[in-house]
Formats: structure tokens, sequence, C-alpha cells
């Protein structure tokens, strides 16, 4: 059985069109955690998302520890890894990136909302899913 490492271009396009993800986080003992309701957006062929009120987040500190989980969205369920973007050499270009997407796809909401969510605290909590 091969275990696929990259999101299918069908799984991108339902993560995207989907307007929130489910998000659990592997806890020490390799249990899930509580599943959280959470904004999700797409950059290319990448799947990001971060916490609106930062790194006190419960939801946040569980991803954590082992910086693995399930998400749930658009139909699609996959074991994923969390990337934080603050380790990554280009991580501003990311990030820049990622709050476009994220006024493109939350716009409609009002302005505090997404100000929230493209806010220096909730960017320092960006996070790449990568399927595992």
């Amino acid at each position: 059985m091969t275990t696929t490492t990259t999101w299918t271009d069908d799984e991108l396009d339902r993560i995207e069109q989907a307007d929130e993800l489910d998000i659990a986080s592997l806890r020490p003992s390799g249990r899930l955690g509580s599943r959280r309701t959470i904004w999700v957006v797409r950059v290319g062929d990448e799947i990001y998302v971060r916490s609106v009120y930062g790194p006190g987040s419960d939801w946040y500190r569980g991803t954590r520890g082992r910086h693995e989980g399930r998400i749930e969205a658009g139909g699609v369920t996959r074991d994923v890894a969390f990337a934080d973007v603050a380790d990554e050499t280009d991580s501003d270009e990311i990030n820049e990136a990622v709050d476009a997407a994220y006024r493109r796809t939350y716009g409609h909401y009002a302005p505090s909302i997404i100000q929230a969510i493209t806010s220096d605290t909730a960017s320092s909590t960006t996070m790449r899913l990568d399927p595992r």
C-alpha cells in the first residue's frame, strides 16, 4: 500500500472550498484530542491554518507536543503534520500570502475579524498542514 505524502488536486480543491476545517492534535499518548473548528486557507498547493487568538489558544497549544493530528474539511479526512511557518526561511513571504488568502476567502466577514486573523499575534501561529 502506497502512502500519499502530498495533497491531491481533489483534496486541495475540496479543502479550499470548505468554509471551515475541523482539527484535532495527537496527544502524547497517541490519542486524538478534541476537535476544534477553525478557518483554513490554500496558498498554491499548500494548506495553512493559524490561531486567531494567538499561541494561547487551547487547540494551538495542543499542536505543540507531537506536531501531528487529523483534519476534516470538505469531505477530506487526513492525518497531518503541523509545520511551523516561523521555522521557514521565507516565513515573511509565506505569512503575506496567507494573509492575502484569509482576506480573499473570509473578506465578507466583519473587518475586525479579518484584522484579528491577519494580526502579528495570529501570524505567529501560522502552520502548514502536511499530509502524512
